[in-house]
């Protein structure tokens, strides 16, 4: 899998959602007819270190983070609990190798919102995580209609 692929498969199986590029990432976003100036986070890719987020050893050569955003319960189910969120430029206190690769972990950063997170999903581990993808996209939608009101 590469980035693209991901971002592929987003756009292709996705309804109403955009790609916004910024702050060294790349997002799926859903935003119907552009009514939100962004849009409601869907999944993001990342690609390299950023100064709040280092947790993943981005830096490293061909490695890249796919992220997505899960109900909290949802979280709580995969992970055992929400942690705490950390003080800028640190990493959740949660035990998990947020360095490793091809493994469904929680974000280093953003666990605290129910984020979870990839770092370069194989075929299969990809499978796995389009129920994650999915959920988000559902999670984004209703976060949009709560929004536009």
């Amino acid at each position: 899998m590469t980035p693209k692929d991901i971002l592929t498969y987003c756009q292709s199986n996705f309804k109403d959602v955009v790609l916004v590029e910024s702050w060294g990432e790349q997002g799926i976003f859903y935003n119907p007819n552009g009514v939100l100036k962004r849009g409601v986070y869907v999944l993001t890719v990342k690609e390299k270190d950023g100064d709040n987020d280092k947790g993943s050893m981005l830096n490293r050569d061909n490695v890249y983070r796919v992220n997505v955003g899960l109900r909290k319960q949802t979280f709580i189910k995969k992970f055992g609990y929400i942690p705490e969120r950390p003080s800028a430029g640190n990493i959740v206190k949660m035990d998990y190798d947020f360095t490793a690769l091809d493994t469904i972990i929680p974000h280093p950063v953003y666990a605290w919102m129910g984020w979870a997170c990839v770092l370069n999903p194989s075929d299969r581990t990809f499978e796995d995580f389009k129920g994650m993808i999915q959920e988000s996209y559902e999670f984004a939608k209703e976060k949009f209609s709560k929004r536009k009101k």
